[in-house]
This record gives C-alpha cells, structure tokens and sequence, in this order.
C-alpha cells in the first residue's frame, strides 16, 4: 500500500488539519492535497470527486476512503486488476486513462473496501 486517501467534504479545510498536525504538504491543488508520510502517502481528495470516479455514493467516514496501491507501469495496474478479480474482488471501475496524465481502476475486495490501482507518471509514490 502506497497511499491512503480519505474522501472529504472540504478540501482546504481537511489540508489545514493534517498540515497542522504537522504532516508535510507536498502536492496541493484544489481538488487534492498530498502528505509525505513515512513509507506511504495520505491524500485528502473531493468526497464528489472520489464518488464519481468509483462510482461509490455513502456519507461520511469511511463510506469516502480508499486505499492506493501505486505500480511502476501501465501493463501492472492491468495485471493487478486481474489478480483481484481471480481472488473473488469486483472491479468497481475499469482501468482508463487519467485526466491527469496517469492509468488507473478501482476494485472492490469482498468486504467492499475499496482500491485503487495506479500508475502516476508525474509522482513515484511505489
């Protein structure tokens, strides 16, 4: 697991927070911001925004969390993608292009929690 990323309701609100707790801001932008953490990454991203990507409506908490899993390639997020389907996971959304420049799908593992798998060729997080 590279990142962690929590689904809020205010984005400037929730980077304050973490960034007040002392965590590291190094990606901010409107719709996302990205903590350093040692030996993973929390992202705090638009609850909207991770509901229209997933497909995934609920309310507070962790209905808006998922959990990241970054590869080194293109071909690895399809090949992850797989490997969850063949271990009884569903694909929540189907591995696409990204409108930031990256390749990415979600699944869901049996007890519904949701992954992304990713390639981010603007940022190693793996």
């Amino acid at each position: 697991m590279s990142l962690v990323t929590l689904g809020v309701s205010d984005v400037g609100r929730a980077k304050r927070f973490y960034r007040d707790l002392g965590l590291p801001l190094e990606v901010d932008e409107d719709e996302v911001g990205m903590f350093r953490m040692e030996g993973t990454w929390l992202a705090v991203y638009d609850a909207a925004k991770l509901a229209e990507e997933t497909g995934k409506h609920g309310g507070r908490g962790a209905a808006n969390f998922s959990l990241a899993h970054n590869v080194p390639s293109r071909g690895d997020v399809d090949a992850v993608l797989a490997q969850a389907i063949a271990a009884g996971g569903e694909i929540v959304t189907p591995a696409r292009d990204t409108a930031w420049g990256g390749y990415a799908g979600y699944f869901s593992d049996p007890e519904g929690f949701l992954w992304e798998i990713v390639w981010n060729p603007g940022i190693d997080l793996t």
